[in-house]
């Protein structure tokens, strides 16, 4: 006798009220690449890994230097991270693993203003960054292949704000459709 094997009932997925726009999906999931290369550069930078800098900037085997740095990337990704919620279900429905909330309707202004304030900051903060990256004749900062990398790693960051933006305004418009 043969076994056949039948395929388990597939799970049915959560959906979120009102369909997500591809792009919008797109851009949410970028925000989470938009940080990574930033991330990684500072660790290798924490490591000890020379960056181009000369002399005080360079790292300087403190112990303090490589945790901080850890824990500023997973921050910015956790951070990063969360905009999927505003594609995802779980940022409609407070997931089982909150306390107190879990299966609670998020209201769509818990949100949409974080996200919106969080967008204008990340804008405030990185735009800046374009006008940054010129070549300086400042001693200590990377010259040359390595200012290049330093530009290649936090440029993408000045990409995390207006997706966001994109993203929450795309959530809202949605919530507002569909509840």
């Amino acid at each position: 006798m043969i076994a056949v094997r039948t395929p388990a009932a597939p799970v049915a997925a959560a959906t979120t009220r009102g369909p997500v726009p591809r792009w919008a999906d797109w851009a949410a999931q970028a925000t989470l690449w938009c940080v990574l290369p930033s991330g990684i550069w500072r660790i290798l930078f924490g490591l000890g890994l020379p960056a181009g800098f000369t002399g005080s900037l360079d790292p300087q085997n403190d112990w303090f230097v490589l945790p901080y740095v850890i824990a500023l990337t997973a921050v910015s990704e956790a951070v990063a991270f969360l905009s999927l919620g505003l594609v995802r279900p779980w940022g409609e429905i407070w997931p089982r693993w909150v306390p107190f909330l879990r299966g609670r309707t998020i209201r769509p202004m818990t949100a949409i203003v974080p996200a919106a304030l969080g967008s204008v900051a990340l804008m405030a903060l990185w735009t800046p960054l374009i006008l940054s990256f010129q070549p300086s004749d400042d001693p200590e900062m990377p010259h040359g292949a390595k200012a290049v990398i330093l530009a290649a790693c936090y440029l993408p960051l000045v990409a995390w704000g207006p997706l966001l933006a994109a993203v929450t305004a795309a959530y809202a418009v949605r919530r507002h459709r569909h509840g």
